[in-house]
């Protein structure tokens, strides 16, 4: 955005020139401007060639296994025709219209993915229990888009804010399509890794399914243990890997075209997929369900745009990716044709002999890429969902210092990693595995779809004509995909329901205790007057020290406060009661992250440390004080509108801060518990042990900021549920 507006700036700049100058600077401008186009051009590029290692890695992969997946019967010419045709209009309109033309349009602030849809319409509908909004009173972009999206709201957006039970709805289908985008990094790279290495019993038939399988999850147990280095490293790679697959395969499905089926393109017309449904009906539909993985990773098109930028996805898509796969299944479906019981292993057969090694281990290789890509696309799933509090927290490492979006999180790899060679070694079967990517593809498309329609409508005010028109094409086709894998539920469909709904427990759960425990602190809050009366008490004393009291709300102050000094009864000297706030936007900017002020009682601050959900949590103990004591010095001598040497309530004040420092510094957080009374119901009795279960087994919030542990001190604390 910032070259678009750069750019922009240079044009007005240069019709200024035009007008007030002679002919020499307009050439000089116009040179200047066209020089600052085509470098921009070239970034993109660049940015273009780096997407194909590390956002097109599923889906360029997927005739790996897409045939293989489909429950052929016999089939035929025209079924196969029919096949293609499906495919071709798939890919067509769920990727080059839905996602490339429509979707990348729907970004938050950059960001894009389904979390990034919900909360886009959160902000703009001023809902959930997240801010929108910065503390930071000043004037910010932030403010700007916010006021802008809720100046005039729709009948729709009015809905949501007025009825809990829409609130809750759209927030279970954010939830259920995180938990699907976590399966797709469970299910990717085992069906992907499994499909390659399967190559191998081609030429050696004699090779047991089982040793395939071994090898499979060596395979992906050396491609987990490497992830704490960081993708960084290796993704140099990357790109030259799928960028060789990419050329590769389409170049054999040209020449599988020409040797087997001239004519296959014939199948694009339409009338293939109606005469192929009149002719098989049931049989057609249930056919569905391995057709879909066709367009598997898509997603990913959609949820990277955070690390690249709309053009360049769009360039490699238009340009590399889409002609790619339509020669691919061409040519696929081309050797199918005229061999038509092969379907069992339809990529390897229609490899050609003298290149069939060479094409095994690209194919090795580009799926360990796309595995990768999963992988670390559910890394940051989970990462947003922990700085949210949607997810119990856990470890959270950034491997580069100059990409903020590469995370790493031991805890969900070894997860991740048991999960995959699981599924690998207990469903073995590719179409077991197959049917269970199914699910998870077409549910995170039909999700994608509803969200972008309420962004059509409560966002954009996409007349209601094109809304219907989108909502009715797209909803319907993938409701025709979602019903045909449905019905493979007990053939390995059920797989991703499994994950789901453990992860969909999990993070309700969480959800459920975290607003449980506000409203118990908003409900016994301590405020302004109550701290003054409480310090008031002679008994109490102000021991040295700068004290930082976390606490979860800003409207007053946590009861463990209370808790505190009625039994320990001292506060120190400086005590700045910090709140670590999460706002419902990618990015906050860094003038906006650390927001403090004074509460009107001598000594005592108040603080804020604000983050968007795709900003690091980087400051590291001495860093985190030095910036928290600076912008408290910078305020204090702000407020008073003097020079502080002439102010001596100003020089006192700082004075007290810097001695506070020397004397220690000390972190102070609540330890609490909810107590489940008999009077509870068994809802809560279960859920709130739940919470207390996660709650005691997650990592605390304090060792992201990096608080060495000598200066940490925690209070217990029990909450009456």
């Amino acid at each position: 955005m910032d070259r678009v507006r750069n750019s922009s700036a240079t044009e007005s700049e240069t019709f200024q020139v035009v007008v007030d100058s002679a002919t020499n600077g307009s050439r000089l401008t116009s040179h200047a401007s066209n020089a600052d186009e085509g470098r921009f051009k070239r970034e993109n590029l660049v940015l273009a060639y780096k997407t194909l290692g590390v956002v097109f890695g599923g889906l360029v992969t997927s005739p790996l296994y897409v045939y293989p997946s489909m429950p052929l019967k016999s089939p035929t010419e025209d079924d196969y025709l029919g096949i293609y045709s499906i495919m071709f209009w798939t890919l067509t309109l769920i990727g080059v219209v839905k996602y490339a033309g429509i979707a990348l349009k729907a970004d938050d602030q950059g960001e894009g993915g389904t979390f990034a849809l919900y909360s886009l319409l959160c902000r703009n509908m001023d809902i959930g229990i997240l801010s929108s909004r910065p503390s930071n009173p000043n004037f910010s972009l932030v403010d700007t888009m916010f006021d802008e999206g809720t100046e005039k709201q729709s009948r729709l957006a009015k809905f949501f804010k007025k009825s809990i039970l829409a609130r809750r709805l759209l927030l279970f289908i954010a939830m259920l399509g995180m938990c699907m985008v976590i399966g797709d990094g469970i299910l990717t790279p085992a069906i992907s890794v499994l499909s390659a290495i399967d190559g191998v019993r081609a030429p050696f038939p004699s090779v047991k399914s089982s040793i395939v399988e071994a090898l499979s999850a060596v395979v992906l147990i050396i491609l987990f243990l490497l992830q704490k280095f960081g993708t960084s490293r290796v993704s140099f790679l990357f790109s030259p890997i799928m960028g060789t697959w990419t050329l590769t395969t389409p170049l054999v499905g040209i020449y599988s075209i020409i040797s087997h089926y001239p004519g296959i393109f014939k199948a694009i017309s339409p009338h293939y997929i109606f005469r192929f449904f009149w002719r098989n009906g049931k049989e057609g539909w249930l056919l569905l369900s391995g057709t879909v993985l066709c367009i598997t990773g898509s997603e990913a098109m959609f949820a990277d745009l955070g690390h690249f930028n709309r053009s360049s996805i769009q360039i490699a898509f238009f340009c590399t990716i889409y002609p790619s796969l339509v020669l691919t299944y061409a040519g696929q479906t081309a050797y199918l044709i005229k061999n038509l019981n092969d379907h069992n292993d339809g990529f390897y057969k229609f490899i050609p002999t003298t290149i069939y090694w060479p094409m095994f281990v690209i194919s090795t290789l580009a799926a360990i890429v796309a595995s990768q890509s999963l992988i670390s696309a559910t890394f940051s799933v989970i990462k947003q969902s922990v700085v949210l509090d949607y997810f119990p927290r856990v470890k959270v490492v950034h491997t580069s210092p100059s990409k903020e979006g590469e995370v790493y999180s031991p805890e969900v790899n070894y997860i991740l990693m048991v999960l995959c060679v699981a599924v690998i070694l207990i469903f073995g079967d590719g179409k077991d595995i197959g049917n269970a990517f199914g699910v998870v593809v077409s549910l995170v498309m039909l999700i994608t779809t509803i969200l972008l329609t309420l962004v059509m409508i409560i966002i954009w005010r996409t007349p209601p004509v094109l809304v219907a028109l989108y909502f009715s094409v797209f909803f319907v086709m993938e409701g025709v995909y979602v019903s045909a894998v449905f019905t493979k539920i007990a053939e390995g469909g059920w797989i991703p329901f499994a994950i789901s709904f453990i992860l969909a427990f999990i993070m309700f759960g969480w959800y459920y205790g975290r607003q449980r425990k506000i409203e118990y602190e908003l409900t016994h809050k301590i405020t302004l007057d109550r701290l003054r009366l409480l310090l008031s008490d002679p008994s109490v004393q102000r021991v040295p020290g700068f004290c930082f009291f976390y606490t979860n709300i800003q409207d007053g102050l946590t009861p463990i406060l209370g808790h505190y000094i009625k039994n320990m009864k001292s506060l120190h000297q400086v005590t700045m009661f910090t709140t670590l706030r999460y706002l419902l936007v990618p990015k906050v900017a860094p003038h906006e992250r650390i927001v403090v002020n004074k509460l009107g009682l001598k000594g005592v601050y108040g603080c804020v440390i604000q983050y968007g959900y795709a900003d690091p949590l980087n400051l590291e103990g001495e860093d985190f004080v030095s910036l928290v004591t600076n912008s408290l010095l910078a305020h204090i001598q702000g407020s008073s509108g003097c020079l502080p040497s002439s102010d001596p309530t100003i020089q006192q004040e700082i004075c007290n801060l810097e001695e506070a420092r020397s004397a220690g510094i000390v972190h102070i957080r609540g330890k609490t518990r909810f107590h489940v009374g008999k009077s509870c119901g068994w809802f809560d009795k279960i859920m709130l042990a739940f919470y207390e279960v996660l709650h005691s087994n997650c990592r605390s919030a304090l060792p992201a900021l990096g608080v060495p542990l000598p200066q940490r001190i925690e209070v217990g604390m029990l909450y009456e549920a």
